[in-house]
């Protein structure tokens, strides 16, 4: 019988090139690249996270993760995190942060959906429809796709009900329908709100590139049609640094502090950053897809990390093991960090951090 294989050691982080797309120039806000191009640096990254079944490592993922320090120093850079990315939903506070700029008032619960990516629970669909309803709106206007509920177990039960995928239950309606609002009142187009060159995603444009400290290297679409801009991961950090340390009042300070008040509205009842930033005073935390994680804590520190394959599964260790890193410690890392795997109905092993 062969003998297992023990889990390895974190490996040492590769050295860091600038990847293909990061050598193109800057795209304009309404530019879609001529030809297919890549974030992924022509160096492996390192793996960030094992798949440890039974002892034996039957996986790994990899990826690039970065630490800011108070002073917004690099402090930690595991493989290339200077090559743009699509922070995917991790870009919601800039986008709302956007919408504030371009003048809707948004506070509380309402100011956090608009940064959301929520569960698709029902107080997530009824502070949907009652903001159309606030701004005279009709739910057809709205241009994400329909979808189910994003929380598993909310899934089933909607399903049960007999309920069909609806354009309020995706995940971002509350971000198109802060859109919409804002274009109702500017007096802004409603059917082109999410072309690139829309004066709204324009303005969410330029509060990218303020927040990241760089400009955006390229523009494509993301899963919900809005426009979404690539930034590197240490620009999504210093982003999300850059909310926390916002001045009160600001666009960029009432985005982080309605998300932080409100966390079960950013993500919902039984998501890492609802934990996060109920549990751990000051945080801002928001998740990306493809594996994208960005976190900034009250004191100036920061983290961005994205796993290369887009396994969300990694998202929990990797982001535990980081924050420990930081010193935050406790019950909430330790259940956003647990990844058990099963076998037979059983736990046999785990996804853990290998950094």
């Amino acid at each position: 019988m062969p003998e297992l294989q023990q889990p390895q050691s974190p490996q040492s982080p590769q050295p860091s090139q600038r990847s293909q797309l990061s050598q193109q120039p800057p795209q304009s806000p309404g530019a879609e690249p001529s030809a297919p191009t890549s974030a992924l640096s022509p160096v492996v990254p390192p793996v960030l996270a094992e798949v440890v079944r039974s002892g034996f490592v039957e996986g790994r993922h990899r990826g690039s993760l970065v630490v800011l320090g108070a002073d917004g120093a690099v402090e930690l850079a595991l493989g290339e995190v200077t090559a743009p990315v699509f922070p995917r939903s991790s870009n919601k506070p800039m986008q709302a942060a956007g919408v504030l700029r371009a003048g809707l008032d948004l506070t509380g619960e309402r100011l956090a959906l608009a940064a959301a990516s929520h569960s698709g629970e029902p107080f997530h669909r009824d502070l949907v429809r009652t903001m159309l309803d606030e701004y005279g709106l009709d739910p057809a206007l709205l241009q994400c796709p329909p979808d189910l509920p994003l929380d598993p177990e909310e899934r089933e039960t909607y399903l049960a009900s007999g309920a069909a995928p609806d354009r309020v239950t995706m995940n971002c309606s509350g971000k198109h329908t802060a859109m919409l609002a804002v274009c109702a009142r500017r007096g802004w187009p409603l059917e082109t709100y999410l072309d690139p060159d829309h004066p709204l995603q324009r303005t969410i444009h330029r509060v990218v590139e303020d927040a990241a400290g760089e400009p955006v290297a390229a523009v494509g679409t993301d899963g919900c049609g809005a426009p979404l801009m690539a930034v590197s991961l240490v620009g999504l950090a210093r982003a999300f640094r850059s909310f926390v340390g916002a001045e009160p009042g600001s666009a960029e300070r009432r985005v982080a502090d309605a998300m932080r008040a409100h966390p079960e509205y950013v993500a919902g009842s039984r998501r890492a950053d609802t934990w996060l930033m109920r549990e751990v005073p000051g945080t801002l935390s928001k998740m990306g897809a493809e594996a994208v994680q960005a976190v900034a804590l009250p004191d100036g520190r920061a983290l961005a990390f994205k796993i290369e394959d887009g396994a969300t599964r990694a998202l929990g260790p990797v982001l535990a093991r980081a924050l420990t890193l930081l010193g935050i410690e406790g019950p909430v890392v330790e259940r956003i960090g647990r990844a058990p795997l099963l076998g037979g109905g059983r736990e046999v092993g785990e996804i853990r951090a290998a950094f």
